[in-house]
């Protein structure tokens, strides 16, 4: 049978004055899964050079990414994370995570919403079998 997560997307923006190696080296930590991020060159508002980092995982590796991202929660970030699921859940069952990128390159997970590393969840919608946040809460507690 396969796992309850479809896919999981990150993605992030790098400025020019950050390290982009050591960022996602970071998220490659995070997410516990080989594979190659895609890169896009946007402008800021200013004119600004911005690199948009984006990564796509489906089936098996969706699930161990989102796995090795719970894992890595503290007992605190699982907290605040449950408590904020009906504002981090929209109305098709995605579950949307933001991790403080400076904090997460420094060895440490936060919930943000600023500069940061989104995570993007997807269930398998047959197995939601009622909620949203009741099928994530499950996982929270499970660790996966």
């Amino acid at each position: 049978m396969k796992g309850p997560i479809q896919s999981v997307e990150i993605t992030y923006f790098l400025h020019a004055t950050e390290d982009a190696e050591k960022v996602w080296s970071a998220v490659a930590r995070l997410i516990g899964v080989e594979t190659v991020p895609e890169y896009e060159d946007v402008e800021g508002h200013y004119g600004n050079p911005i690199r948009k980092v984006r990564v796509h995982l489906t089936q098996d590796s969706a699930g161990a990414a989102f796995g090795s991202v719970v894992g890595k929660m503290s007992p605190t970030v699982r907290s605040e994370m449950a408590s904020q699921l009906d504002s981090i859940v929209d109305e098709h069952s995605a579950l949307f995570l933001r991790f403080d990128k400076q904090a997460l390159v420094s060895g440490s997970l936060v919930l943000r919403t600023g500069d940061s590393v989104r995570i993007k969840v997807k269930p398998r919608a047959f197995l939601l079998k009622g909620s949203a946040r009741h099928f994530y809460e499950g996982l929270l507690a499970g660790g996966h």
